[in-house]
């Protein structure tokens, strides 16, 4: 399975990144009862920060985002599991399939990890740079207003109502 259609099923919900149980035993090729039965037979392994419950207004707005129907599809508020719950799937489903796509959900959260860090990274660079030459184009700016106002003005001199004694040249 390629990495970027793992990532394309992680979330963020509750300021976590998450995966949930419908999306996960589509990837171990299960049925998602047979997935939660699994887990809530095993609920001691999974402590709030490795797996929790959607709200029911999560679970309305997920289900209006994935564009599920009333009659098919999701019914059941889902279990989301954090990298540390899906980790710990490993070992609630043993099989070979499950070990395997446990490897690349892990790789796939771990990249993602280090992209936000190098995009964190990348985001405080420019900063620095914007400062560094955000005065640099004030200064190009105020002498480019300068030059700009100068035409101006000296148009308007030249354009005004002369005054004092009128020669011929002058009409």
């Amino acid at each position: 399975m390629q990495l970027q259609a793992i990532q394309s099923k992680i979330y963020e919900i509750r300021g976590q990144k998450v995966m949930f149980d419908f999306d996960l035993a589509d990837l171990y090729e299960v049925e998602t009862r047979t997935l939660k039965q699994a887990v809530r037979r095993n609920l001691d392994r999974f402590p709030a920060d490795f797996m929790f419950e959607l709200s029911k207004e999560e679970f309305e707005t997920l289900r209006s985002q994935i564009v599920t129907s009333n009659r098919g599809g999701t019914r059941y508020v889902p279990f989301a599991f954090t990298e540390q719950g899906v980790a710990m799937l490993s070992s609630v489903l043993s099989s070979a399939k499950a070990i395997e796509i446990n490897i690349q959900i892990i790789r796939a959260f771990v990249f993602l990890r280090q992209y936000a860090l190098t995009h964190n990274d990348l985001t405080l660079k420019l900063g620095e740079l914007e400062s560094k030459f955000n005065k640099k184009f004030e200064d190009v700016y105020e002498a480019l207003s300068y030059l700009l106002d100068k035409d101006t003005q000296t148009k308007a001199q030249q354009e005004r109502k002369k005054i004092g004694f009128k020669t011929f040249d002058d009409k």
